[in-house]
């Protein structure tokens, strides 16, 4: 998680030093690609093959691909090693929940999902706090490179304690061959929802960020990307064992369940997009500044992420969780779009609050309601599942906010603007749809000022 959050803060230097800043955004879109479109992938290949072969080659992945990052002569290079580091991150964090889920008891699994949203937590805030600094004080080429020795010692602590059991097929397949395991297996729809997840998130990143969305690669991104996921649903409906299990995905409560967690992380994530962007362009404090702003909720996000596992352990229920956690959700987006002219600062901050609690709340208690929900059979590829949505709601959460946001900005300041120097206005607003960054908003602040 500290590696996947490194980007957020690192990515100027890096961008700097190739002389390369136009590609920023590919150097996070490389990574969320593989990383995304492959984990319901790892977890239908590791019921036939088992979780253990995967775990141990994600962080063989993650080792190599670390150390390639830390030695790339060009943008390009690594490019490449960001998107093959989310190989890696793939097989590593699938794999990590499935096992976690195959090692522990539904009736304690609530503790160990404190423990694991205490540990996420830190490492994404360590990864986005300290990556800048550690940028500056020892270069960008040691901030990857101090990475290796860690998944090192990680893939040989594996090595010897992971079980070679794992996995509810590997009985049947016993002395058999990768051909003869393999069959049955869902090619087809492998493919399928690897390239219909990729070409959404590369249309959905790419549009109003780099690209105007009229732009034609965001265009064809986004029609194969429907074209395929038609053809996948379609698939999957015919596949014995469909690594996209549309049975459970569209039947209560398992599907509730996913689709709260989807549309949950888009507003959550049009939250976190835009609420430095508020307080830089708006209440133009500095970028520190408004980044400290977000502290506070990311502090009641881990604490109530912990206690919402300790509290399922302790009671054996979640559903109260869902409920009061949606309900502060609500709350906080409520609260959001209520606000006025002149609101303080520190009301603002305060509003960021609720959503984050409930997020914390009801995240943790959807994970474990899909695995009491589901057989032991299933449990890989309905985490699995829930995490790929919940990535595709954090990359619609950014997309769909940045054109709602680019739009009303363009069609509002072309309405209310006046001076003479308006035109300058209309100038700048042009780069908006090719930068979607507060430097942009600046820029007009500027002119308008």
């Amino acid at each position: 998680m500290f590696d996947s959050t490194l980007m957020a803060s690192s990515h100027p230097v890096i961008t700097s030093y190739f002389n390369a800043s136009n590609s920023a955004s590919w150097l996070s879109t490389a990574f969320l690609l593989t990383s995304t479109s492959l984990q319901p992938l790892m977890g239908r290949l590791s019921d036939t093959f088992g979780r253990r072969p995967l775990y141990l080659a994600g962080l063989i992945f993650l080792a190599a691909t670390t150390a390639w990052c830390a030695a790339a002569q060009s943008i390009g290079s690594f490019i490449a090693a960001r998107a093959f580091c989310g190989v890696g991150a793939a097989g590593v964090l699938s794999m990590g929940n499935v096992m976690t889920n195959d090692l522990v008891s539904i009736q304690v699994r609530g503790t160990y999902q404190a423990y694991i949203n205490l540990f996420y937590g830190g490492g994404s805030a360590c990864g986005a706090a300290f990556g800048g600094f550690l940028c500056d004080k020892i270069g960008w080429r040691m901030t990857f490179a101090i990475q290796v020795p860690f998944f090192i010692a990680l893939l040989i602590n594996a090595y010897f304690t992971t079980p070679s059991t794992l996995g509810p097929n590997l009985a049947q397949r016993q002395g058999l061959g990768i051909k003869d395991a393999m069959k049955g297996f869902d090619v087809a729809g492998s493919f399928l929802l690897a390239g219909s997840v990729a070409f959404l998130i590369l249309g959905l990143n790419l549009g109003g960020n780099i690209f105007p969305w009229s732009n034609p690669l965001v265009i064809v991104s986004l029609i194969v990307a429907a074209i395929t996921g038609s053809v996948l649903i379609w698939v999957e409906s015919r596949a014995p064992r469909a690594v996209m299990p549309l049975p459970m995905l569209f039947s209560q409560p398992r599907g509730n369940l996913v689709f709260h967690n989807f549309f949950a992380q888009i507003g959550m994530n049009t939250i976190l997009f835009n609420a430095p962007l508020y307080f830089q362009a708006v209440k133009l404090e500095t970028a520190s500044v408004s980044g400290f702003r977000l502290a506070g909720p990311s502090v009641a996000l881990t604490i109530c992420g912990v206690s919402a596992g300790f509290v399922m352990t302790a009671t054996g229920r979640m559903k109260w969780l869902i409920i009061v956690g949606s309900l502060s959700m609500l709350i906080g987006a409520t609260c959001l779009s209520s606000m006025w002219d002149s609101i303080p600062a520190w009301l603002a901050t305060i509003f960021l609050v609720p959503s984050s609690i409930g997020q914390g709340l009801s995240f943790p208690a959807t994970s474990l309601a899909v695995l009491a929900t589901s057989t032991q059979k299933d449990q890989a590829v309905m985490t699995s599942t829930l995490i790929l949505w919940r990535s595709l709601g954090i990359v619609m959460g950014v997309s769909l906010s940045s054109l709602i946001l680019q739009n009303a900005l363009t069609a509002y300041l072309e309405q209310l603007v006046t001076g003479h120097r308006k035109d300058e206005v209309r100038i700048a607003l042009r780069l908006i749809h090719f930068f979607s960054n507060p430097a942009s908003f600046s820029c007009i602040l500027g002119i308008i000022e």
